[in-house]
């Protein structure tokens, strides 16, 4: 079926064209539109993500260069001007994309869940990253007197390896702001750093039915009720504890468990909270533990699909961006899923990136390709990603 197919045209059917265009239809995307399509505007922009595109001038000598495929590669007939295709990121709706991403997000989440700790429910760590702007070529960004910046804020699955929810702020934002975007699920842990103890919030998941672990920052006043008093190796306490003062209680008024925790490897202290009283302190520290798999991710997600340097400096076109590289990542994590490929999610993109515009149908491409010569074109995997 795909034996004359290029690679980037069977990537493609994996993405669900009806579920696209009915977000398109939603915020009138394609209107006045005669050719260049907010289908072909998302291929396009895949296409410069997967071939790691470095500006919006190199994606499209990139596409012209292969423009008797074009049409093949679901790109549509007409040549893509620079000018078209910054418009397009300029005045399209973002939300379309964003859309679209919650929905890959969602299936990629369905499919590769996993239940790496023997704890039943879903598993979500909450971080941010910042990425700095040039406050002269991106002025609503503005983050200090002279510097601009965004934030992307990722709830990240921890099991199925996939974010399950994102939004962008300017790097101003103070993170913990953003935990009222999150819709939390029953029964489901969340993790957040020591930024995120916003106990306002933080008594929202409890009212939920869900469980939140957080590091305490040092400053943290409490009353202790009671202790737990055999404590199994490396845990130094387990204590029923209250917030001291009337603004601390009204924000969340009943008690939480405060577990301290000796890390050997760091050779360091940690506090944790959580309302998670069912699970043993050692469980609490092997969630927060997870955690780091958000930062992995963050440095995975800079370092191999593009949203460092920017190919629009309008804030539409930035989102419309960051949504398509989640896209991508997404796409890339359920064609591994489907295909069931032995490979790690590095290796698939990198295979796919040199790959594109052949006709080697996807299953033959992955069997065939040594990664050995493939990995030394490109940096080293991140240790512990996606291995």
């Amino acid at each position: 079926m795909n034996q004359d197919r290029y690679v980037f045209s069977q990537l493609s059917i994996f993405l669900n064209r009806t579920q696209f265009n009915n977000y398109v239809r939603k915020y009138d995307g394609n209107r006045y539109v005669k050719h260049f399509t907010c289908w072909n505007q998302l291929l396009a922009m895949m296409f410069g993500q997967l071939s790691n595109r470095e500006s919006l001038r190199d994606l499209i000598v990139a596409l012209d260069a292969h423009q008797g495929k074009r049409y093949h590669l679901g790109l549509g007939r007409e040549p893509i001007a620079k000018t078209t295709l910054a418009s397009a990121n300029q005045n399209r709706d973002y939300r379309i994309f964003e859309d679209f991403a919650f929905y890959m997000m969602k299936e990629a989440s369905e499919k590769r869940s996993t239940n790496i700790l023997d704890i039943p429910g879903r598993k979500y760590a909450f971080d941010s990253t910042t990425i700095p702007l040039c406050l002269a070529t991106f002025p609503w960004a503005k983050f200090r007197k002279k510097k601009g910046g965004i934030k992307a804020h990722v709830l990240y699955d921890i099991e199925a390896q996939v974010p399950a929810f994102y939004t962008i702020t300017t790097a101003s934002k103070h993170d913990s702001t953003e935990m009222s975007a999150i819709g939390y699920e029953p029964n489901a842990y969340y993790i957040f750093d020591r930024a995120y103890d916003s106990f306002k919030e933080l008594y929202r998941i409890h009212l939920t039915g869900s469980f939140f672990v957080v590091r305490a920052k040092t400053n943290l006043k409490c009353k202790f009720y009671k202790w737990k008093r055999r404590m199994p190796k490396n845990i130094l306490s387990d204590a029923e504890v209250k917030l001291i003062g009337y603004a601390s209680e009204k924000k969340y008024p009943e008690s939480f468990r405060l577990i301290r925790f000796y890390d050997e490897e760091d050779k360091r202290e940690f506090t944790f909270l959580t309302n998670a009283r069912h699970i043993s302190a050692l469980d609490v520290a092997n969630l927060y533990k997870k955690r780091w798999l958000v930062e992995l991710f963050f440095k995975w997600l800079k370092q191999h699909l593009k949203i460092k340097k920017f190919w629009g400096t309008t804030e539409n076109a930035v989102r419309i961006q960051i949504s398509v590289a989640i896209i991508t990542y997404c796409l890339v994590a359920i064609v591994q899923h489907d295909m069931h490929l032995e490979r790690s999610t590095y290796e698939v993109l990198q295979i796919l990136s040199i790959s594109l515009t052949d006709k080697t149908p996807l299953q033959e491409l992955f069997k065939k390709t040594n990664f050995n010569d493939v990995k030394d074109q490109f940096n080293p995997l991140i240790p512990g990603l996606f291995d």
